[in-house]
């Protein structure tokens, strides 16, 4: 077993309690590769911003779990070369089994998700109680779930929703020792967020979509009063990495996200993790498209990847900046 402490990481629990009273939210962003992990580095070292770098289950197949754990290492002392050492989790996001969550915790992760919102649950509360009892034993943190979140994530799918029951969370916290809750209200994974019938369009004829349920957010707060919160599913698919995508071969129709303004008012709240994956992925794609178009006779990988890092970095600056509010909290 190697523990995250070994390899400078921390768990979420200090940085929460920061972010509740700052009225912030720490970004989790999704990596899988090097060039992404570079990116979330250097923008977050540049605006001075703590990070949760976020592994799916996907991920973790696509790279390698003992490589993940030691490009989580490679980025604290890559922090500490770029000139800061900023406070780095290392967290499985959305691990659906305890026996996913405990591999993640024997291989150095300093944070696991336990989702067990599509059990019953009672067996929800078993589950994410399991977790805990054996995270907590190595000094963890534990993100639970309730509610559902529609839309397609790696291995995560789900056709329709479930608002989180307010009436739940008091209940759920109490009987789990989860340290943060993930809840449901009108988020969603993926880039086509909602359905056209779902949403209004504009003047200039773009989907706009449902508001956030932050009814069902502040009954939450209410129940739990200082408890960190989590929203996943919370990208904005900026339009015009839709429209480069398109623009040079892509075929995403209706791609539809978040808007900002309504995650800078989650992160004013609660809410203190957010989590940001399809947003980097349309960056980096649409990067990439545009530059082959531009330059049909490159092929080192150095070539395309090297402006897909950059604009990535520029994206996740924005974030930590303009929507997140994290910036100059390291």
């Amino acid at each position: 077993m190697v523990s995250y402490k070994e390899l400078g990481l921390v768990n979420s629990r200090e940085l929460f309690k920061g972010a509740i009273a700052g009225k912030y939210a720490i970004p989790a962003f999704n990596f899988n590769n090097m060039e992404q992990m570079q990116a979330i580095v250097q923008a977050c070292v540049e605006e001075s911003s703590p990070v949760i770098l976020q592994v799916s289950s996907g991920a973790r197949k696509y790279a390698n779990q003992t490589l993940l754990r030691y490009m989580a290492q490679g980025a604290v002392e890559y922090a500490k070369e770029l000139g800061k050492n900023i406070p780095i989790v290392l967290h499985l996001d959305h691990g659906d089994t305890f026996e996913l969550c405990k591999s993640c915790i024997d291989f150095g992760f300093s944070s696991v998700m336990i989702d067990g919102s599509h059990h019953s649950y009672e067996d929800n509360v078993a589950l994410t109680r399991k977790v805990v009892e054996y995270a907590h034993a190595h000094d963890v943190t534990v993100e639970g779930e309730l509610g559902v979140l529609a839309g397609i994530e790696d291995d995560v799918v789900a056709e329709h929703h479930t608002y989180t029951q307010p009436e739940e969370v008091e209940d759920f916290v109490s009987k789990t020792g989860v340290d943060s809750l993930a809840i449901s209200i009108g988020t969603s994974h993926g880039a086509n967020k909602f359905k056209p019938d779902q949403c209004t369009r504009n003047a200039e004829g773009i989907l706009v979509p449902p508001p956030l349920r932050f009814d069902i957010l502040e009954e939450v707060e209410k129940r739990i009063p200082g408890f960190p919160i989590v929203l996943h599913g919370a990208s904005s698919v900026p339009q015009k990495y839709v429209a480069t995508i398109n623009q040079y071969g892509g075929a995403l129709k209706d791609a539809i996200g978040i808007p900002e303004e309504q995650l800078r008012k989650a992160a004013q709240s609660a809410v203190c993790k957010i989590n940001i994956d399809s947003d980097g992925r349309l960056a980096m794609t649409a990067a990439i498209r545009e530059f082959f178009a531009l330059n049909p006779d490159k092929f080192d990988p150095r070539q395309y990847l090297g402006p897909a890092r950059e604009e990535l970095k520029k994206l996740y600056k924005h974030k930590v900046v303009n929507v997140l509010g994290s910036a100059g909290k390291a």
